[in-house]
C-alpha cells in the first residue's frame, strides 16, 4: 500500500500583517517596510504574500544558495550564508537576486542589467525590429537593457524600399522608448538605456532628441564620446563624423566643429540633464572582457544607469557590501575600520555572486521551458527562444558578476572623515583598492575549485591596465591568476542602490547624505488632547511639525548624548548638524571637482563602471558643467552625469515653438469618443474603502476615469489580478448610452461587466464625467490632478473618491514634471516633481505615493 505525501499548503499573509511586521523588524521605519513589502516580499500574481518579514527573505536566499554550494568542494554553509546577508548588515543581494532568488511563483530572470545587439546585417528594417521584440522580451522578466545605435544608417542615406532615404536614429529611439513605457514589471516600468556613438553624423539629433516634451520619455540616453573628439574640444579642432563609424572606407562622411556640438551637448545636460556622457575609449581601454572582444566581448553599450558596460546578450546580477557595517565604534574618537571582517565577508560575497550565476542558469532553463511549452507557433516564439539561448552561452562562458557598495558616505561620517576632502578620497581609494584586490583573490581561488571561466587566456589580459594595477598591487594574487585562471570574466561595479539603501537605513552607494535632518508635518485635529499646532494652511487645516533624522545622523546623535526626541528649533537643528561629521558634506555642499576626482580615482579599482550624478544648485553655469566633463575624462571617469536642481521639470521644449504648436497639443484627442478604448484597472484603498479605477487611454494617455466602491455588494466585483481591459460604449434598449468594461479571463475568455455608470454612485459618475471632459480636451495630467485636489467637495466619501482619482491619475504624468501649487509635508518647500506617480521633494528627498 503507498502513502501519499501531502504537501502542506504555504502560510500566507494579509498586506497589513506583513506592513506591521516589517515595521517592527525596520523599528519603526514604515517607508523601508513599505518598500520591502510592495518589492521584495514573495507573493504570486492572485497578491498572495508568502513572506511576513524581511526574515523569511534572507533564509530563502540563504537555502538556495546553500543548495548551489553544495554541488562544489568545500561549501559554505547555510548559516555562513545567513549570518553575512541577514538584517541588510552586511552582504545585500540587489533587486532581481533578492525578489527572484527560490521564488516558485515567478518565471523571470535574477539579472538586474542587460545588454543587446545585432550581428550582420543590424542596420535591416528586420534587425531593427528584432532588437526591439528582444528589448520588451527582457523587461518583461523584470530586466533593465541597453543598446546602441550607432550601427543605423544616418537621416537621408540611400534605401532600397519605397522610403528611398533613411529616416535616421531619432524614430527608432522613439519606438524603443515607446516599447519600454508598455512593459509592466511588477508595478514599475522598464528601463532602457539608448547610446550612439559622438562619431555617428547623427549624433546632434540623437543629442535633442529628448528636448521637445513628450519624446522618448522611457529612456535614458548616453554620447559615447571618443578621445579624439575630447582633445577637438580642448584643442578648439574639427572631428570628422563617419557612417559606419570609425571605417576607414565610410559611406557618409561630415567634418564639424567639434566645440560647437560640445556645446550643445553641455548646454542639453544643464537644462535636462541628457545626455549623459560614455567616455568610450577609456571604457574599452580599461576593459577586461574586451581582451576577449574578437570572441563575442566587445563591449557596446551599457545597463540602464551606466555602471555595467556590456557586450551584446551578456547580463549581470548585482550585489551591495554595506560599508557602515565594518565601521568598529562609530562616530567615536576610537572608531576605526575593521578590514579583517570586511575581507572575509568579500569572500563570501563573490562565492555567493558566482552561486547566483548558476541559479540564474536554472531560471533561464525555466524561461526556455516556457517559451517551448507555450501555445504559439515555432516561427513566433523563435526570437524570445534564441535571445535567452545567447544569454544563457554568455552566462555560461563569462559568468559576470557586480560587486558593489553601498553605505560610502554613513562609513566616512562614521569615522570622522568628511566626504570629498583628500582624507575623504584618499580612504575611498584604500576600501575600493581593497574590495578590487579581495574580489579577484576569491575569483583566483573559486576557480581552483570550480574551473576558470570557458575562454579565460592569461596572455590576451597581460597589457589589460586594471589587470596591470591588480598586478603592481598584489603580485602573488597575479601569479595565482596565471597559474589557475579566473572564475569570473569581470567582477566590480559600484551601481545606484535606491530601495536597497532604504532598507540597509544608509546613505546610497558611492554618495553622500543627502540632507542630514529635515522636518516633516503631520495633520493634526486642533481639539485632541496633547496635540501641538505648528502651522494652519490656507484652508484651515492643523499641523504639527516634528523632526526626521537620517538614521545614521541619529546615531550619532545618540552616541553623542544629544537628545533625539526633542523638538528643535531651526537654530538649534542647524547649530547640531555644524557639529556633525555630515557638515558640509551633503549631495549639495560636497566640491563637485573634487567629487569628480573622487570618481576617477576610485574608478581605477573597479572593472566595470560608477552610477555618481553630480549635483548642481540651480544656478550653476553651463560654463561649470562643461568644466566638470572635461575634468571628468582628464580623470579616467568612464562616464558622468550632471544634474542641475529644476533642469528636469517638464518644460522641456524647443525655443522655437510656436502658439498654434501648443493649441495641436491641447485638441490632439480625437474629437468623437471611439466606441472601444483601451483601458487600465488601478485598485487603492483610501481609510477602509476598497476603490477600483478604470482609465481609458488613447495612445497610452488617460482620456476618461470612473471609480467607485471595490469588492462591495454596491460595487464592482472583477478578480484581482485582471489589470487591463476594454471600455466599450454600448447602447441601452431605451437607446441612451452605457460603457460595459470586458477583460479577457485566465482561459481566455471575454467577460463583460455591462453599465459601469449603474455600478456607481451617481454622483462618483457625474464627477468622473466631468473628470473624463477636461482630459478628453487635452488638458496636462498633472493639470487635471491639480484641479481634483483644489475641489471642494462636502461629504467624506466625495472626497475619497476625489482623492482616489488624484493618485490614479498620477500614474500617467511624465517623470520630472513639476507640481504646482503643492508643498512638501516634510520640508514645506514648493519644489515637487513627480517620479514614477510619486511626488518627490527635490529638497528633502521625501516622497509621497497617493
Amino acid at each position: 500500500m503507498s502513502v501519499k505525501t501531502i504537501t502542506p499548503t504555504p502560510q500566507t499573509f494579509t498586506q497589513d500583517e506583513a506592513f506591521n511586521a516589517s515595521v517592527d523588524y525596520f523599528k519603526g521605519d514604515d517607508l523601508a517596510a513599505r518598500v520591502w513589502v510592495n518589492k521584495y516580499a514573495l507573493k504570486d500574481s492572485e497578491g498572495n504574500i508568502y513572506e511576513k518579514t524581511p526574515d523569511d527573505m534572507h533564509r530563502r536566499i540563504a537555502s538556495e544558495i546553500a543548495r548551489i554550494e553544495q554541488r562544489y568542494i568545500n561549501p559554505l554553509t547555510e548559516k555562513e550564508i545567513y549570518d553575512a546577508i541577514k538584517d541588510f548588515k552586511y552582504i545585500v543581494p540587489q533587486g532581481s537576486p533578492m525578489a527572484g532568488i527560490g521564488n516558485p511563483y515567478q518565471v523571470a530572470s535574477l539579472s538586474n542589467c542587460f545588454v543587446i545587439g545585432n550581428d550582420g546585417d543590424s542596420d535591416s528594417y528586420g534587425g531593427i525590429m528584432k532588437i526591439d521584440q528582444e528589448q520588451v522580451q527582457l523587461m518583461k522578466r523584470r530586466g533593465g537593457v541597453g543598446h546602441d545605435l550607432s550601427h543605423i544608417r544616418p537621416k537621408g542615406s540611400p534605401v532600397k524600399n519605397s522610403a528611398l532615404t533613411s529616416t535616421g536614429i531619432v524614430p527608432f529611439m522613439e519606438r524603443y522608448s515607446n516599447s519600454t513605457r508598455e512593459v509592466a514589471q511588477d508595478g514599475r516600468r522598464g528601463a532602457l538605456m539608448l547610446s550612439v556613438s559622438i562619431n555617428h553624423p547623427d549624433a546632434e539629433d540623437f543629442i535633442d532628441a529628448k528636448m521637445e516634451q513628450g519624446k522618448v520619455t522611457g529612456a535614458n540616453v548616453s554620447v559615447r564620446i571618443d578621445d579624439a573628439f575630447m582633445q577637438a574640444v580642448k584643442d578648439g579642432g574639427n572631428y570628422v563624423q563617419k557612417y559606419p563609424i570609425f571605417s576607414e572606407n565610410p559611406k557618409n562622411t561630415n567634418e564639424i566643429e567639434a566645440g560647437k556640438l560640445w556645446k550643445k551637448i553641455v548646454h542639453n545636460a544643464w537644462k535636462s540633464a541628457e545626455p549623459g556622457i560614455l567616455f568610450w575609449d577609456t571604457i574599452i581601454k580599461e576593459s577586461v572582457p574586451d581582451c576577449y572582444a574578437d570572441l563575442g566581448y566587445k563591449t557596446v553599450s551599457t545597463n540602464p544607469c551606466g555602471e555595467i558596460p556590456l557586450c551584446p546578450y551578456d547580463s549581470c546580477r548585482l550585489l551591495a557590501i554595506n560599508l557602515f557595517s565594518y565601521v568598529d565604534k562609530p562616530f567615536t574618537k576610537e572608531a576605526s575600520f575593521n578590514f579583517d571582517l570586511f575581507r572575509k565577508h568579500l569572500n563570501i560575497a563573490q562565492r555567493i555572486m558566482d552561486d547566483i550565476i548558476d541559479l540564474e542558469l536554472e531560471k533561464i532553463d525555466a524561461i526556455i521551458a516556457k517559451i517551448d511549452a507555450d501555445p504559439q507557433s515555432d516561427e513566433i516564439k523563435a526570437v524570445e527562444r534564441n535571445l535567452w539561448k545567447n544569454i544563457q552561452t554568455k552566462a555560461e562562458e563569462g559568468r559576470r558578476t557586480g560587486i558593489g557598495i553601498t553605505a560610502e558616505g554613513d562609513m566616512l561620517a562614521a569615522l570622522g572623515i568628511k566626504y570629498g576632502s583628500p582624507e575623504g578620497i584618499e580612504f575611498s581609494v584604500k576600501i575600493h583598492k581593497t574590495i578590487a584586490i579581495e574580489a579577484y583573490r576569491a575569483s583566483v581561488n573559486t576557480a581552483k575549485e570550480r574551473g576558470a571561466f570557458k575562454l579565460f587566456d592569461s596572455d590576451r589580459e597581460k597589457n589589460n591596465p586594471f589587470i596591470l594595477r591588480l598586478k603592481e598591487a598584489d603580485e602573488k594574487l597575479y601569479y595565482d591568476m596565471l597559474e589557475h585562471g579566473r572564475r569570473n570574466i569581470a567582477l566590480l561595479t559600484i551601481a545606484p542602490t535606491g530601495t536597497t539603501s532604504l532598507m540597509t537605513q544608509t546613505t546610497s552607494g558611492i554618495e553622500p547624505v543627502f540632507l542630514p535632518v529635515y522636518k516633516r508635518r503631520r495633520k493634526v485635529n486642533p481639539n485632541d488632547k496633547n496635540v501641538r499646532v505648528d502651522f494652519v494652511d490656507e484652508v484651515g487645516d492643523s499641523w504639527e511639525e516634528y523632526v526626521v533624522f537620517h538614521h545614521r545622523f541619529k546615531e550619532w546623535m545618540e552616541v553623542t548624548g544629544i537628545d533625539t526626541n526633542q523638538n528643535y528649533t531651526q537654530e538649534e537643528l542647524n547649530k547640531i548638524v555644524k557639529n556633525s561629521p555630515y557638515y558640509q558634506a551633503t549631495s549639495n555642499d560636497v566640491d563637485w571637482l573634487s567629487k569628480v576626482k573622487m570618481q576617477g580615482a576610485v574608478q581605477k579599482w573597479v572593472d566595470h563602471s560608477i552610477s555618481v550624478t553630480i549635483n548642481l544648485p540651480n544656478d550653476a553655469t553651463e560654463e561649470l558643467v562643461g568644466k566638470l566633463y572635461l575634468e571628468a575624462w582628464q580623470a579616467g571617469c568612464k562616464g558622468v552625469t550632471v544634474y542641475r536642481d529644476g533642469s528636469r521639470s517638464g518644460v522641456l521644449i524647443s525655443n522655437d515653438e510656436k502658439e498654434e504648436d501648443q493649441e495641436t497639443t491641447l485638441t490632439a484627442f480625437p474629437t468623437k469618443r471611439p466606441e472601444i478604448l483601451n483601458a487600465d484597472v488601478v485598485r487603492f484603498q483610501n481609510s477602509k474603502d476598497k476603490w477600483i479605477a478604470f482609465i481609458g487611454l488613447i495612445d497610452g494617455k488617460p482620456y476618461e476615469i470612473f471609480t467607485g466602491f471595490a469588492d462591495d455588494e454596491d460595487g464592482i466585483l472583477i478578480p484581482r489580478w485582471v489589470n487591463q481591459g476594454f471600455i466599450i460604449k454600448a447602447r441601452n434598449e431605451d437607446g441612451s448610452s452605457r460603457y460595459d468594461f470586458q477583460y479577457k479571463n485566465k482561459r481566455g475568455y471575454k467577460t463583460t461587466i455591462e453599465g459601469l455608470s449603474h455600478k456607481f454612485n451617481p454622483e462618483f459618475w457625474n464627477y468622473a464625467k466631468l473628470i473624463s471632459s477636461t482630459l478628453r480636451h487635452g488638458m496636462p495630467i498633472e493639470k487635471a490632478v491639480e484641479l481634483i485636489n483644489s475641489l471642494q467637495l462636502d461629504t467624506e466619501s466625495i472626497n475619497t473618491w476625489k482623492n482616489g482619482v488624484a493618485r490614479a491619475l498620477k500614474r500617467y504624468v511624465a517623470d520630472g514634471t513639476e507640481a504646482k501649487k503643492q508643498k512638501c509635508e516634510n520640508c514645506n518647500s514648493t519644489s515637487l516633481i513627480y517620479q514614477e506617480g510619486c511626488l518627490t521633494c527635490k529638497n528633502c528627498g521625501s516622497s509621497k505615493c497617493g
